[in-house]
């Protein structure tokens, strides 16, 4: 009986995997909101929706510098109000950035170092916070998240 060799990804492979996932989710929610509600915030003390998609997008590109070997600007915190101020600056520029750390984290994909490998987890930890809070911004508004659909 012959037998199949099985390919077993790598941890890298599937952090990568991860972060497909958690930017994409996050990005699609993102596409959900119509673009009169991305100054919306359940209150003053909070991010508004596109305050929170500037702000991982600024991290995305973090991680992006960060998986290439590039020094990472981690001086700021969110991109730039007045360069992405429209829903379609700022969902671009949140895929641009997320493909962007992608590239990056595919030179690695044969194994990570510990401090990628951690950077990475802690990104897709944030990411998928925010996506969280985002969901329930989209529920105050009366959107189902796309995950939610059945």
């Amino acid at each position: 009986m012959a037998t199949k060799a099985i390919q077993q990804s790598t941890v890298s492979e599937r952090l990568i995997t991860r972060w497909e996932q958690s930017t994409e989710k996050l990005a699609t929610l993102a596409e959900e909101f119509p673009e009169n509600k991305f100054d919306y915030a359940p209150s003053k003390a909070v991010r508004t929706v596109s305050d929170v998609l500037r702000h991982v997008a600024f991290w995305n590109f973090y991680v992006a510098d960060r998986a290439s070997e590039k020094k990472a600007d981690d001086t700021g915190n969110e991109l730039s109000k007045d360069q992405f101020s429209t829903k379609k600056q700022i969902v671009d520029a949140l895929k641009r950035s997320s493909s962007a750390a992608l590239k990056g984290l595919n030179q690695h994909r044969s194994g990570f170092t510990p401090e990628i490998a951690e950077m990475l987890v802690t990104f897709i930890e944030h990411t998928c916070e925010h996506y969280g809070q985002l969901v329930v911004y989209a529920r105050l508004n009366g959107i189902v998240p796309p995950s939610s659909r059945g």
